[in-house]
This record gives C-alpha cells, structure tokens and sequence, in this order.
C-alpha cells in the first residue's frame, strides 16, 4: 500500500513560520539576557537551529543551542540525554523543540533533565501541532495548527528540500 503526500507547507512557507515563532520566541523574553533553544534530536534539533538563527537576527538575546537526545519510541527505556553540562543552563529560559507535536509523549519525556535544575521557565515550540495530546504539554510556540486523524502522519523536512507533508 502507498501511502499519498499531500504538500502541507513549502518552503517559503515554513521559512516564514519559523520567522514569526522567532519574533514571538522575542517578544515573549525581551527582558531575558539570553535563552537555550534545545532541540529534540532530529527535525526538532534543526529546528532550534533555525529559530536560534532568526532570533540572534531579529534581537539582543545571547542564545545558546542545546541538542536533547533520547528515544522517541521506547523514552522510558532509554536515558535523556543532553550536550552540555547541567550547570550550564540552571536559572535560564528554556525553549524545548520538536518538529511535530502529536501527544505530547517525546516532549513530556524530553523534559525531565531540565527538571532536575533551577531554571526559569520551560516553554515549548512546534512547527506543526496536530493536537491529539495525551499528555499535558501545549506549545507556547507554534508554526502551523493541523487538524488531522490519528492515522494520519505529518512529515517534516528541513533540509535541502524543506517542507511538510500529510501521509495518509
């Protein structure tokens, strides 16, 4: 069975998304000195990449980029891991990225070693929300709203061929 693609957002589209959440990231931390983007390893690591550039583009803020590595299929049998020292980021804003949010599971799970520090808030950032949350977790930063059935698989691509896909 093939699966049929259907183009969500092309390039241009999600280079625009990821300006404005830039400008939101911004404006919602303009007080701040700095802030840690931490991607989730993946499309969500290039993501933060992304959001880090534009910002240091668009503002003053020192940004610092963190990659948040586990297992998105099995997080509870696997360590989250980071690249970089806790102290590092005790008493700072934390941006957790992912390119999609479907449940709220890989975030949920990605947030535990900030949790083991002081720090002074934990926001979150999508590029696609898909809203079939199980968990508590609901993006202060979102790119593009999708309501899609829980079949459905949205695809992202931010590489040479950036866009976004609905699989059905």
């Amino acid at each position: 069975m093939v699966s049929e693609k259907t183009l969500i957002l092309d390039a241009r589209q999600v280079q625009e998304k990821i300006k404005r959440m830039a400008f939101e990231i911004y404006e919602h931390n303009f007080k701040e000195k700095n802030v840690v983007i931490a991607g989730i390893d993946g499309q969500g690591y290039i993501l933060a990449q992304l959001l880090l550039k534009h910002v240091q583009e668009i503002s003053p803020l020192e940004g610092k980029l963190v990659k948040v590595s586990l297992d998105k299929l099995s997080p509870l049998q696997s360590e989250v891991t980071l690249d970089c020292e806790l102290k590092d980021l005790k008493k700072k804003c934390i941006i957790l990225v992912d390119d999609v949010l479907n449940t709220g599971r890989t975030f949920a799970y990605g947030m535990k070693p900030f949790l083991n520090i002081e720090v002074k808030k934990i926001e979150t950032a999508v590029l696609v929300n898909r809203s079939h949350t199980l968990f508590p977790i609901y993006p202060q930063y979102t790119g593009y709203e999708l309501a899609t059935t829980i079949k459905d698989h949205v695809e992202v691509n931010l590489g040479k061929e950036t866009a976004v896909y609905l699989l059905d």
